[in-house]
């Protein structure tokens, strides 16, 4: 083990990293900076699409609800102009083991590292994902890190990302709180050195293949819905995980659709910046995350990310927080 500077750390992340998930990230680098992802992906995830729909449904995840919104779809007529308004439909990820859609990959990501003889597994998150991953840890009897971006340097703490603190602790997960900054990558490296445990890493190829069930679920249940494939898929992206594996189900469904991305307009807030933090009323489907991690893929904890989500989207769309806040009181409604 080498020193344990900011310096000394981040010198050897790529050998932390690989040791934590059991992949050479640099066997699928090319001459030019090139990245072959699609060969990462067939190499890393041993396990077909079909054999992680079983996973998934062992663990209670997946199979959820595709619900067509028709108040939702008439609203969208009347106020649309003449021929437009599509009929809306919602996937119903909170339907899923601790709630929503993260379910997906913490499921396939925890079961790999219980595959893989990992005793422990974790996950730097700001939320929903850190209670999936708590929540599929005990599942299988796994012990669990969740480390947390929460706090300004002021000690004030995002509301939404202490309100999971509990849900995680519930699970018997040991919560880490962190400010915003560098000190999240650092901690979680050294984290993963201390300990052996497995990065539960919201961008792994486990986590981004656990995805691939949404996407293809959704094609199969318009097919029976309505006999034909979406014309779009909406997804929210930040980081691309959620619109990476929603695509490439899609893809391997056979649907032609094309998929948008959503992200909450935060134009003049900076993620990690310790004025903006407590700024913003949302941790993530936000442009702070939804821009630099599209266009730089290396910003996360694996290097190359496997998100890249340029690749798969046809349309970047941005809301404000006001239009989310309406849209979130008629989907209650």
């Amino acid at each position: 083990m080498g020193g344990r500077s900011y310096e000394a750390v981040m010198a050897r992340k790529s050998e932390i990293v690989k040791a934590a998930v059991g992949i050479d990230y640099s066997k699928f680098e090319e001459p030019g900076g090139r990245f072959d992802y699609e060969r990462m992906m067939r190499e890393a995830v041993p396990h077909s699409l079909e054999e992680i729909v079983k996973i998934q449904s062992g663990m209670s995840v997946g199979d959820t609800k595709l619900l067509s919104l028709d108040n939702v779809t008439e609203l969208a007529r009347r106020t649309a102009g003449g021929g437009k308004g599509a009929q809306i439909l919602v996937k119903d990820e909170a339907q899923n083991l601790s709630g929503s859609f993260k379910a997906r990959r913490a499921a396939l990501s925890v079961y790999e590292a219980h595959r893989m003889g990992y005793k422990g597994v974790v996950a730097a998150t700001s939320g929903n994902y850190g209670a999936a991953v708590a929540c599929m840890a005990a599942r299988l009897g796994l012990k669990c890190i969740v480390v947390q971006e929460c706090y300004d340097s002021r000690r004030v703490g995002q509301p939404e990302i202490l309100e999971k603190q509990r849900a995680c602790e519930a699970m018997g997960a040991e919560v880490v709180q962190l400010t915003v900054g560098p000190e999240l990558f650092y901690e979680t490296l050294m984290l993963l050195e201390d300990t052996g445990f497995y990065n539960a890493s919201l961008y792994t190829p486990s986590a981004i293949a656990g995805i691939e069930t949404l996407g293809w679920e959704i094609a199969q249940q318009c097919r029976s819905q309505l006999g034909r494939d979406p014309d779009v898929v909406v997804a929210t992206n930040a980081g691309g995980g959620n619109i990476t594996g929603t695509a490439r189900g899609l893809r391997k469904a056979g649907a032609k659709s094309q998929v948008y991305a959503a992200s909450v307009d935060l134009s003049g807030l900076h993620m990690a910046s310790d004025h903006d933090f407590n700024r913003k009323s949302f941790t993530t489907g936000h442009t702070g995350f939804g821009v630099p991690f599209t266009v730089q893929p290396d910003r996360t904890d694996v290097p190359r990310n496997a998100a890249r989500p340029l690749r798969y989207m046809d349309r970047y769309l941005l809301v404000k927080e006001g239009e989310v806040f309406y849209m979130t009181e008629a989907l209650a409604a």
